[in-house]
C-alpha cells in the first residue's frame, strides 16, 4: 500500500521545530534514532524474525515519526547490526515511501567508529571520512545526506584533516551540513577554532550523550557549544531505558541489559532503581510517564536543539512526543530532580 502522509503533521504538534544553533536550519525537538530495530531481521527488540515482518515494523516506525512532524532521521555507517544494515534498511525505506518528500527529510550519517577491516576503516582520516560517505550514500540510495558527522575524535590525526574532509564533503555537494559527536568540550573548541582559522564551514550540530544519569556535558560543552552557535543533539536521554518504567521492578527478561549491549545487569543497583521509582513518582505527579518527564529534563537547555529517540514499535514515538505537551519544570520541581539524583 502507498504510503500518504498526515497532511497535518506540521500542525500536530506546537512548537516542535528548533533552530540548529546559529544555522538556518529547524530540527524536531524530537528525532528519531535508527541505531537498533533498523539492521537484520531478528536483531530488533521486538524480534520480528522474518525480514517482511521487521521490514514493515521499521516501515510503520518511519511513517508514524513523520506523520507527527519528525522529520530527521538518524544514522551512522556502522548502525545495524550487521553494520551498514540500518542505512541499507532506511534507503530502501526513503526510495519506496518517501521519495516524493526528500526535501521534507533530514537524513544524517556519521563516521568514525570501525566499519572494515585494515587501517582505513576507523577513526578520522580524510580517506576514512570520504570513503565511508560514499559508501553510506550507496546503502541510502541518496545523492547527498543533509549532515555529516565526524562520530568521534581521533588522537592520531590533525584536526585540521579530519575537519577538511568535512568540508570536502560539504563542497562535493555530498553533504549540506556538518556535525561532531563524542567531542569533549576542548576537543570541540580546536574543530571550531580549525574551522574558522580554514574558513572550512564550522559544525551546526553536536550529538553528545545526555540524560540525567549522564551530565558530562554541563561541565564546559554546553559553554562551549553555545559560543561557537553550535546545537546540540542527546543521544541515550533515556539511559538506554532506564528512564523508563522498565525497571522499577527489577531487571526484565527482555530488556536490554538482559539480552547484552551498552546497559549492563552491574550498573542497575539498588540505589539507582530507588533513585528511578522517585523520579517516577514526580513525573506521575506531573502527570507525565518518567521518559517524558526524562526527555523533557533534556530539553530544558536553550543550546539543546533536538532529543534522539529510539523506538521498537510506533507506539513508542507517540508516547515519547508527548512530553512537550507538557508545561515547563518549575524551579521546584528541577530542585526536586537534583536531590533525587544526589541520593
Amino acid at each position: 500500500m502507498d504510503y500518504i502522509p498526515n497532511p497535518g503533521r506540521y500542525q500536530s504538534t506546537p512548537n516542535l521545530f528548533r533552530r540548529c544553533g546559529n544555522s538556518g536550519l529547524l530540527l524536531p525537538a524530537m528525532s528519531l534514532g535508527c541505531w537498533h530495530n533498523f539492521g537484520a531481521p531478528g536483531t530488533d527488540a521486538g524480534h520480528h524474525g522474518d525480514d517482511a515482518s521487521f521490514h514493515e515494523n521499521a516501515r510503520q516506525m518511519l511513517f508514524t515519526a513523520f506523520d507527527l512532524g519528525i522529520t530527521h532521521f538518524d544514522l551512522a555507517n556502522n548502525y545495524g547490526p550487521p553494520p551498514g544494515a540500518a542505512e541499507v534498511r532506511v534507503g530502501r525505506i526513503l526510495r519506496e515511501d518517501f521519495a516524493a518528500h526528500r526535501d521534507e527529510l533530514i537524513i544524517s550519517t556519521k563516521a568514525g567508529y570501525t566499519m572494515w577491516e585494515g587501517p582505513y576503516g576507523d577513526w578520522g582520516s580524510r580517506k576514512y571520512m570520504l570513503a565511508s560517505l560514499d559508501a553510506s550514500l550507496k546503502r541510502l540510495g541518496l545523492d547527498y545526506v543533509d549532515i555529516y558527522y565526524s562520530h568521534r575524535p581521533d588522537p592520531g590525526t590533525p584536526i585540521e584533516e579530519t575537519m577538511g574532509a568535512l568540508e570536502q564533503a560539504v563542497r562535493s555537494g555530498k553533504a549540506l551540513y556538518t556535525g561532531i559527536s563524542n567531542y569533549k568540550a576542548p576537543q570541540t573548541a580546536a574543530a571550531v577554532k580549525t574551522c574558522r582559522e580554514n574558513r572550512f564551514p564550522v559544525p551546526i550540530i553536536h550529538q553528545p550523550k545526555y540524560s540525567m544519569f549522564e551530565r558530562w556535558i554541563e561541565g564546559e560543552l554546553l559553554a562551549v557549544a553555545e559560543e561557537a552557535g553550535i546545537g546540540l543533539i542527546c543521544f541515550s536521554p533515556l539511559a538506554q531505558g532506564l528512564l523508563t518504567d522498565k525497571y522499577l521492578h527489577g531487571i526484565p527478561a527482555d530488556s536490554r541489559a538482559t539480552l547484552g549491549g551498552f546497559l549492563q545487569p552491574t550498573a542497575i543497583t539498588d540505589a539507582k532503581i530507588a533513585k528511578v521509582r522517585a523520579l517516577n513518582a514526580l513525573a506521575q505527579a506531573r502527570g507525565q510517564s518518567l521518559a517524558q518527564m526524562a526527555l523533557a529534563w533534556v530539553l530544558r537547555h536553550k543550546v539543546v536543539t533536538s532529543v534522539l529517540i529510539g523506538a521498537s514499535r510506533p507506539a513508542q514515538i507517540k508516547e515519547n512526543l508527548a512530553a512537550l505537551h507538557a508545561p515547563p519544570f518549575s524551579a521546584d520541581e528541577l530542585a526536586k530532580i537534583e536531590s533525587i539524583l544526589a541520593g
